[in-house]
Parts: C-alpha cells; structure tokens; sequence
C-alpha cells in the first residue's frame, strides 16, 4: 500500500470510528477500521483485568457465516496481552498454529482457520478503568513490517482519542445529570418545607437524596430522626433509630451540641455507649441555624472522601430546608418565652397596675398565678451562655424531669435561666421537693459540665408576694455565687451573716468594717504581722488568755504581748459586751465581703 492510499485509508478509518455512538460502537468501529485497512481478517478489543488474572473480549469483529460459540475470558497466562501492556510495545505472532508460547491462540488457530496474530497495546481504559488490547487475525501468513506497524497503530491511536473522548462525554452527561438532580432536589426540599411538613419527614427525604447515612437534629423539639445505621456491625437499621431515640439520645445531642459550639473544617469523632457497646463513629456536623442562634444539626456520617461541589450545593439545600422547617417551631418556642417572659417580669418587678389584667393575661399563659405556688429558681453556669440550644436544651430538660416525676408546673424562661412554678401542695412535701431540685442541678450539670445554681422560694399566695420572694432568690444566687457554690442551697446553709451583707447597703457595711479593723488589716498586710489572727481568735474563745493560746499554740505570755500591742496601736477596747461584739461582727463581714470579692474577679 502506497502512502496516498494509507493516508486515505486513515481519513476513512477517522470518520469511521468518529462516526458517533456510545463507547461500545466506537470500539466496535475501531476493530473494524484495523480489520478492513489494515487487511486483517478478524480482530477484538480485549479488557485486561490484571488482579484477577483475565482478559475479556469486549467487542469482536468476525465476518464469519457460521454461529458458533466463541471464548470471551482468556487467561492472561495463556495470552499475549499482559506482555503487550507490560511492555508497552505490539506482540506479532507470525503462525500461531506452530506458537509454543501461547498455547491458547495454538488450539483456536486450528478453530477457527487462522495463521499471524497482532496484539496492539491501546493507552485508554474501558468503562470498568481497565487497561485495553486490540488483537487482529489473520487466515494467511502475515509478514509485518515496521511500516505495517506503524499504520495500524495510527489507527489505534484514532480509536484512543475517540475513546477518551467518549469518557469524557459520559462524565459531562454524569455531571449534567447529577447537577439536575442537585437543582430538583433543591426544588424538591425547599417545596416541602414551605409546605410546612414536619421534620421527620422532610429528614426522611434527606436521607433518601444523601447516600450516607444521616441524623437531623432539632435543639428546638428536642428530636432526633436517624436514618440507615451508621455501623452494621453493631445495629441495623431499625435498631439504630430506636436506640437514637432512646439510649443514645442524650449522647448524639450532647455531641451535636459540642460540634456546634466548636465547629471545625475535617470530620468530628466521638463515641457512644448504648450500655452493651461502644461505638467510634466520624460525621461531618453541620449546624442548622435562625437567626444567628443554633436551633440543630445535619450529621452526615462516614465521609471517607471530601464533598465535591454537587454533593455541597445539596448539603446546603437539606441545610436550608431544615433551617426553614425548624424556624417555625423556634420562632414559636421564642414568641410563647418571651410572652411569658414579659409578663413573669413585670409581676417580679412588681411593674403592674391592674391585678385583674395580670391574673387574665397568666390565665391564658397557663401559668395559674391565682393559686399559691412556689418558685423553683435555675440560674445556669457561665457555660451556659455561648452553648447551642442555650435557650432551647435546658427548658426541655427540665420539662421531661417534672414529666417524670408527675409534676404539673410552668416553665418560663428568664435571662440566663429558668423559672418553675410548682404548686403549693407539692411543696409540702419537702423530701419529693428535694428530690426534684437534686434531678434539676445533677441532670443540667450533666449537659454544661457545671450543676447551675437551683433555689426553691417561699410560697407565694397573691401577686404582692412575688416580688420578696424573687428578690430573696437572687440574693442567694448571689451569695452562692461569691461563696463558689453551685447546685441546690438555701439560706440556712450560708447563715446569717452573707444574708445580711447581701441585704443591706454594701457601701455603709464596708465602710463600718474599714472604721473598725481596716487598720490593723492594713497593718497585717504591709508588715506581715497576725494581729487580725490573734484578735478574731481570742474574741472566738470568749476573751480567755489559755484557751486562746492553747487554739493558736502559743504560750500565754506571746499571747497577752499581741494583744497589749493591738490596743497600743490601734486603740482596740475589749471591756464591753458592745465592743468585743463590734469587732467580731466586723471581723466576719470582711470575711464575707471578701469572699464575694473574689468571685466576682
């Protein structure tokens, strides 16, 4: 064959094999194009599969009349393929009858009437990823030269370019059809979450959109809806959800929570206890949020590869759904707070001037302040305030703990806390009442990793006694606070000396406490002497020399030296009842006032 016909024998195998079609008629085309131009008589395109140890005929030109059954799956050890790719050059096989090393093609040969075989390595991959051979046959005895060669490998690089084309045309059609699956299913979401469907089961066509298995999150209703189970080893799908709803609620909540406050770009691990088992699981935790406050989460779990850019316009679009579905029961949950909110604060603050208004407005609230009731004040920890759901989570604990324990009483939502109002007859019974508090502080301190301050007032008759009773309550919370305190107390633990200090005036106590031994702590404190020591302890003894002595170790004689210096130098009168009380009192309320000092730093 001249140069002008090979030239044109390409052009007519160009067009041949880019005549169109999928993948398959493009290898077809190929084989053909090699056969006819190339003066072949038969030939194959055979996919490589390397770790299994085969070749598979993918598409077979054969101009033979007769049907017969033909192999499609050589071993690779009986074939020229592998030593094609290997060495990235053609295999020529000029008689294959008479051919010891490819027992295979010697026993087909006789088959099916053929001489010289041809293995051509192609550098493209079918549809599996798997590397490709072009192998033609002939009936005679083939003598190829390097032109021969040459020609026929033009043409296989004809058929590369269009197969590489082919893929990249399906993976265009993959991404287009992926993309408009993307844009439905945002067209889809957000449809059935303006259609006001509940969360359950506009989570139920997340999870059928999201090929990972996914929990959706609401602080707001303190609900979770998982979807398929996330480990198989340890639940299937049924078990996963009731045990997302029962023994691990609290945990996936928590950790949720957890991952919203402290958000961070790769994957979250944590584990979860069931009782019977432990499980490590990694998700990604996206927080679902209204108005710049938290009110849940999307949890995709086992992402082993990152998003790509479809899978995050869809994750955004279940975000937004979700976002729009929760914002109605938030937007809820804050209208009925604040209401309540507004009207408890203005009975506290005792800022009302109609009780027949105030009584009708709390009647409608179902807040009952015609009956006597009592104020179980909950005043959170500090690690509270930057928490998700900071508003949200603890009014829904505290809901399900009176659940619990049968107990019928208003919930209201105060700044950094919460207010029940349980009523009378149940504050009779003091051990039930004890219980309760004690299930409050342990069951918060649980979710912020500090118990809050939890106070019960005293009973409340008419609305005249709300606002002592609260004032009462804060008072000490505050005492509480400047003590380190936290959990369950009352007054009686502290005594009366910090209730007196948080009642009256603070200026007018400091400043008695300074006109009567702000000397000597001043004194003490630049000379290092124990003046202040030895005084406190000898009135502490009823004024007796030994006893004083004896509880400070020194001898009597050091003792009595102290003292003569202390009235010496601060003019210290100890004759009187009146005065020895004076500096004991004083001496105390420094204690105190410093102690709430120091909390406050």
């Amino acid at each position: 064959m001249n140069h002008q016909s090979q030239i044109l024998s390409l052009r007519d195998a160009a067009s041949l094999i880019n005549s169109g079609g999928d993948l398959s008629t493009v290898l077809r085309d190929l084989v053909l194009a090699a056969c006819r131009h190339a003066k072949w008589t038969m030939g194959s395109i055979m996919s490589i599969d390397a770790p299994h140890g085969h070749a598979y005929v993918i598409v077979r030109h054969d101009p033979t009349l007769i049907q017969r059954p033909l192999p499609d799956r050589w071993e690779l050890a009986t074939s020229p393929s592998i030593i094609a790719l290997q060495r990235n050059e053609p295999v020529y096989i000029r008689d294959a009858r008479v051919s010891e090393e490819f027992s295979g093609y010697r026993k087909e040969a006789f088959e099916r009437d053929y001489r010289s075989v041809l293995v051509m390595p192609m550098s493209c991959v079918d549809e599996a990823g798997r590397p490709m051979v072009l192998s033609v046959v002939s009936r005679e005895i083939m003598e190829v030269t390097p032109d021969d060669l040459a020609f026929i490998g033009m043409i296989v690089h004809l058929g590369e370019i269009a197969v590489e084309k082919q893929h990249k045309l399906r993976e265009e059609k993959r991404a287009a059809e992926r993309l408009q699956k993307a844009l439905q299913a945002h067209t889809s979401l957000l449809q059935q979450a303006l259609a006001e469907s509940s969360v359950p089961s506009l989570a139920g066509k997340i999870a059928a959109l999201v090929p990972n298995p996914v929990v959706v999150v609401d602080f707001t209703a303190n609900l979770i809806v998982a979807s398929r189970t996330p480990s198989e080893k340890h639940f299937d799908d049924e078990a996963w959800q009731l045990a997302a709803n029962t023994s691990l609620h609290r945990q996936i909540m928590k950790a949720a929570r957890s991952a919203v406050d402290r958000p961070q770009n790769e994957a979250h691990t944590f584990f979860l206890d069931d009782g019977t088992r432990r499980l490590r699981l990694t998700a990604r935790i996206e927080p679902l949020s209204v108005d710049a406050e938290a009110v849940g989460a999307l949890v995709i779990f086992t992402m082993q590869e990152p998003f790509s850019q479809l899978d995050l316009l869809l994750l955004d679009s279940a975000k937004f759904a979700l976002s729009v579905q929760m914002m109605r029961s938030f937007i809820r949950f804050r209208f009925e707070t604040r209401t309540l909110t507004e009207l408890f604060m203005e009975v506290v603050e005792h800022r009302w001037h109609d009780a027949a208004d105030v009584m009708q407005r709390a009647q409608r609230l179902a807040i009952g302040l015609a009956s006597p009731q009592q104020m179980i004040v909950i005043d959170l920890p500090e690690a509270a305030k930057g928490s998700a759901g900071r508003s949200v989570d603890p009014h829904h604990t505290v809901i399900r703990l009176l659940q619990q324990n049968s107990v019928a009483a208003g919930i209201i939502v105060v700044d950094n806390g919460l207010v029940c109002l349980i009523p009378a007859e149940l504050g009779e019974d003091k051990e039930r009442v004890a219980k309760l508090l004690r299930k409050i502080a342990e069951e918060l301190g649980r979710y912020f990793g500090q118990e809050p301050f939890v106070v019960l007032s005293g009973l409340c008759s008419k609305l005249a006694d709300y606002p002592a009773a609260w004032e009462r309550c804060l008072r000490m919370i505050r005492i509480g606070r400047s003590f380190g305190r936290t959990g369950v107390f009352a007054s009686q633990d502290f005594g009366p000396l910090p209730m007196l200090v948080a009642a009256a005036d603070v200026e007018d106590v400091r400043g008695f406490v300074q006109d009567s031994i702000g000397a000597i702590a001043d004194h003490d404190r630049q000379h290092g002497t124990p003046y202040m020591e030895t005084l406190f302890s000898y009135l502490r003894e009823g004024c007796r020399s030994q006893a004083c002595a004896d509880a400070m170790g020194l001898h009597v004689t050091t003792l009595r030296y102290r003292l003569a210096r202390i009235q010496e130098l601060f003019g210290v009168d100890l004759d009187t009842p009146e005065r020895r009380f004076a500096f004991e009192l004083a001496i105390r309320l420094r204690e105190v006032i410093d102690n709430s000092a120091s909390s406050e730093k």
